[in-house]
């Protein structure tokens, strides 16, 4: 008996080194994959951004707070203002969508996923310049002249518009697939009860579906935060501009590395921002 028993410690410690080592073949090449591509390039990147006039100190990052400071807070603007229409509009349509399934609705809005964002971004300067599309629909209607009509291209409006269109389908997928894996049930039940399309959205997928929205949410506006071609075309309102214009400008023209490095690490720091939000507030719940 005792030897049986001793027989069956010996094999469960074999089976536990076995699914060891396995598990370390499956998560070692992905690690090293990570590693390679982003933990080492991001270091090498953080320590060149001390690097001010052949000295290590903060001097970079005091530069780029004085000089782009604005810059900075007109990225976390557009960023939010941008985030806050893509997720109202993808939770409403969404939800609309869940409850009455319509394909070619839902197809008409997922478009703009398969279409590249430099090509939004050329389009929408055609669409919102001065005297394009937008203007001129709006100008049937009399409210505008075109003589003289408003700009949408240049600045924040022009950004937000077009961030918006493209992530809305983006938004929509993630949503669309949260909102379907909530019970059914639950609508059932509400609709039963005489609840309208809105208040199922607003107290039942939204409540049942919040973490996986704050997941979306992320995801969604750290594109926004890293985006280069919509904002790069959008124009210079000769104001303030988005953060990887700046960083642009500061490698092509300035080619100072050190000091576009500084700007790349405050930009990887906004982006974690909103991840570290998150993970804190899952934690509480779990609390």
């Amino acid at each position: 008996m005792a030897t049986d028993i001793v027989q069956v410690i010996r094999k469960y410690r074999r089976q536990k080194v076995t699914y060891f080592l396995l598990g370390l073949f499956i998560i070692l090449p992905p690690v090293f994959i990570i590693c390679v591509e982003y933990v080492y390039p991001f270091i090498l990147s953080f320590i060149s951004s001390f690097q001010y006039k052949d000295t290590l100190s903060l001097g970079n990052y005091e530069y780029v707070f004085r000089v782009y400071g604005r810059d900075i807070f007109f990225t976390i603007y557009v960023s939010v203002v941008s985030l806050f229409c893509v997720m109202a509009i993808a939770i409403f349509l969404g939800g609309y969508l869940t409850i009455h399934s319509n394909r070619i609705i839902e197809f008409l809005f997922k478009i703009p996923l398969f279409i590249p964002f430099v090509v939004v971004g050329h389009a929408m300067r055609t669409f919102l310049a001065p005297k394009g599309i937008l203007n001129s629909l709006i100008s049937l209607t009399g409210l505008i002249n075109m003589d003289n009509p408003p700009s949408f291209i240049y600045g924040a409006p022009g950004i937000i518009i077009s961030l918006t269109w493209k992530q809305t389908a983006f938004a929509l997928l993630l949503v669309m697939s949260v909102f379907r894996s909530v019970d059914y049930s639950f609508l059932e039940a509400a609709r039963n009860f005489g609840a309208s399309t809105f208040r199922q959205i607003t107290d039942f997928l939204l409540p049942l579906s919040k973490g996986s929205l704050g997941v979306a949410s992320i995801l969604i506006v750290t594109s926004f935060l890293q985006n280069f071609s919509v904002v790069m075309m959008m124009g210079d309102s000769g104001k303030a501009k988005h953060l990887m214009v700046d960083i642009y400008h500061t490698i092509t023209y300035l080619q100072d590395m050190p000091l576009a490095n500084a700007m790349g690490v405050i930009s990887y720091l906004l982006a974690l921002s909103a991840a570290i939000i998150y993970l804190r507030q899952g934690l509480k719940k779990d609390a």
